[in-house]
Formats: C-alpha cells, structure tokens, sequence
C-alpha cells in the first residue's frame, strides 16, 4: 500500500520518491557522496536515521521523498542503471515501484542467502518473496484501523465501538456535538484508499477469504462482491456529514492537525504514520487506535494488515556487497524491533525483547485469530489498479461517478495484461 508523510522529504524515503540529483540535494540529505546512497519515505526516516548511525561501518547519502515522486523517478533511475544502492520498495504486488514488479524486471538483488529471511512466517511470504527469493527487507505488518483523540471521545462520552452500528452511533454523537467526526484528507491520493481497506476485510475476505484467488482465476469481481458493501459505507459516511468539508481539497496534513488539535475525532489511518499525528497533538498519549468494525456483528469484524513498506537494493549496484551486509545487520532482531518501534509495526518476527506500541494491541486478537488479511493492492496483478483506486474514490467523494461504474473501471484495469 502507498503511504506518505507530513514531510515532503520524510515522505521522499518511505515511497521511493527521486525527482533527480539535483531534486535530492534540495530535499537534503547526510553523509558523503562516497557512501552508501539511501532513498527512503518518511515513514522510514525515523528507523533509518537510528539504523544508519548505529551501524557504523560505512557513511550513507541519505535522502527522503514523498509518495508521488517515488512510482516515477525511482523506477526511471532503476530501469537507467543510476538508481540509489539501496531504496524504497513496497511489499508485494500492485505498484510500479513493487517487490514484484521490480524484481520481475531484475532490478533487485536477491537477498534470499540472508539468515533473517528464513524467519518469514508462511502467511507474509508473498509479500517479500517472487518466484521463492526474497526480495525486500521489511521490519514487520502495519495495521489499518481509526486514529483518534481521545480527549474529544471523552468529552463527547463515547468509546471505541465494535460493530458498525456502533460507529455510525458514536460518528453521531460526535458531531452533535459540534466536532467533525472523522478527518479525510483525500487531496492526498493514497489517503483515499484507506477507508475501503478498513471494510472489505469485513465485507469481502470474512465471507470468502480465497477472494484474490477467485480474482485472479476470472471467476470473481469488484463488481460483483463486498466492495460494493464497502463503497456504499464510505458513502454512506459522506452522506450522513460524518467528514469535514470537502474531503478532495484536504492534505493529509490538515487530516493530521484536525484529530491532533482536536478539531476532528479521528482518522481512518495507517498505523505507520502515527509518529505523524503525534506531532500533531499536545501529547503523544492524547492518541490512540481502534480497529473500524466494518460488520454488525463484533465477530464478523476482519482487520487490514499488511508489511510495512521497506527496503531493496538495487541489482546495478557498484556497492553491491556494502549494501547486503547493512540489510542483513537490519535483519538482527535488536534492529527489526528498533524499526518496528520507530513506525509503530508488529515485527514480522518476535523475541521477549520485542515492544509492541499499545495502541496497536486492540488489533493483535485478530492477528493471532486469523481475521487479518494484507492490504488489498498486494495481490493486484499489475501497478494500475492502485491508482484507478485513488481516482474513482475522489470522483466518487465529488459526485462524478457511480459506484458500479467505479468498480467496473477496477475490474478492467485488473484485467489489463
């Protein structure tokens, strides 16, 4: 899943996002040109900053951008031959900057020799592996669920709810009470992605969780499943005045000040970038998640999780050797729980030394109960239908497309060779 940041450097290292050398310098960067060159989103920025310092062996060039520059300049660079040693690389399949699709064109070293990859358990494979090697180094799954402030829920009188009833009740209350009940910064297009992401677990994989094997036999389709469920809820939430105004000229970062100030009871988020909306708030425990109960029954409710957007080294690189031996000191456990704890992950692997961020363990239940499916794009056959996804949410959000011909505009991209 495409994600991003505040920041439009931070965000340049998490995404991939490489406008050019020229653009890099601008968004600044550390170390010596002499040293491993890094390109990062700013999700990442954190964790890598810790990381890169703490290794010691070599200097890094350093430089993060956001999400938009990442599908295009990054790739370019990558097919060129002058890409960054080691650069952002989502989990998966579905984006032009994917471990798929960038493997497949043989632009990625193969990590597979590394002693963390024999530790990926059975049911994240897909994300980091093609064709059985690994790709991708990534410190563990995100989740998808509500963000909130919890001082508006207590002065409203409401609490986290567990079946979707329940949370259109306390959206209600909410904003009877005058606030704005959730933030939507959907200006921002991977943020229009993430309310469908919170339902279709609920309304697609509780009832059939071989559905993307179903999509990619032909025999099933958007149009004809629990996305339509999902987009008539997300609708739903619009038509009931449950977003602020004007969803599509909002940024995620007005999103972020409205929950942190207070203006706004929550947002539907990525659990990586609540560094983001701490910031945002007085205080980092002003804050806290709950999973959205996209179901009427509590245990109908299934939960979005997916691997955290990570790293891959480039297969051109000069540095080649320099650049494994830093993914394999990324692999020890110390640093896979230090990452994790940076973005707020449940390391793809644990020890007793391993923290989880409490606002994360609502959603460990359905974790460890098998009602967590990875976000959706990970399993979509080609880069396009992520950001037909993007599109037809902001048109459906402005009133310019329909929800069957939005899913039908997703079935034929799915369908593109």
């Amino acid at each position: 899943m495409t994600i991003g940041r505040l920041n439009r450097r931070g965000f340049l290292a998490l995404t991939g996002g490489l406008a050019a050398t020229a653009g890099l310098a601008a968004c600044g960067g550390s170390g010596s040109d002499d040293g491993l060159k890094l390109i990062g989103v700013a999700d990442q920025k954190k964790a890598l900053d810790e990381l890169t310092k703490a290794y010691g062996k070599v200097s890094f060039n350093t430089s993060y951008a956001p999400t938009d520059q990442v599908q295009s300049s990054v790739r370019t660079q990558l097919g060129a031959g002058n890409a960054p040693d080691i650069h952002v690389v989502y989990p998966g399949n579905g984006s032009a900057m994917s471990m798929v699709q960038i493997s497949d064109a043989n632009l990625l070293a193969d990590l597979s020799d590394q002693a963390w990859t024999k530790k990926i358990p059975d049911g994240f494979k897909a994300a980091y592996q093609n064709k059985g090697k690994t790709y991708i180094f990534a410190a563990g799954s995100s989740v998808i669920g509500a963000i909130y402030n919890k001082k508006v829920f207590t002065e409203v009188g409401v609490q986290p709810p567990t079946t979707w009833p329940e949370f259109l009740a306390v959206c209600e209350k909410i904003k009877q009470a005058g606030k704005v009940p959730i933030a939507l910064g959907a200006q921002t297009q991977w943020v229009t992605q993430l309310i469908t992401y919170a339902l279709v677990p609920s309304t697609v994989y509780a009832k059939d969780p071989d559905f993307d094997k179903q999509m990619a036999a032909g025999k099933a389709s958007f149009a004809d499943s629990g996305w339509v469920d999902a987009l008539e809820m997300y609708l739903d939430l619009q038509k009931r005045g449950y977003f602020n105004d004007n969803p599509n000229g909002t940024t995620f970062e007005q999103q972020t000040s409205m929950v942190g100030t207070g203006k706004a009871a929550m947002a539907i988020q990525v659990s990586a970038v609540l560094p983001d909306f701490r910031k945002a708030a007085d205080g980092a425990d002003d804050l806290s998640m709950f999973v959205v109960p996209g179901a009427d029954k509590a245990d109908d409710v299934w939960i979005p999780a997916g691997i955290v957007v990570g790293l891959g080294i480039s297969a051109r690189s000069k540095k080649l050797a320099d650049a494994k031996k830093f993914i394999e000191f990324l692999g020890e456990q110390k640093n896979i729980n230090a990452w994790s704890e940076a973005v707020a992950c449940v390391p793809f692997v644990r020890d007793s030394s391993s923290k989880i961020d409490p606002v994360l363990e609502p959603f460990l239940p359905f974790m460890e109960n098998n009602k967590a499916v990875p976000f959706m794009d990970q399993a979509w056959p080609n880069a396009e239908v992520q950001p037909a996804h993007f599109a037809v949410v902001q048109e459906l959000l402005g009133g310019k497309t329909t929800i069957p011909d939005a899913l039908a505009k997703l079935d034929q991209t799915y369908r593109k060779s």
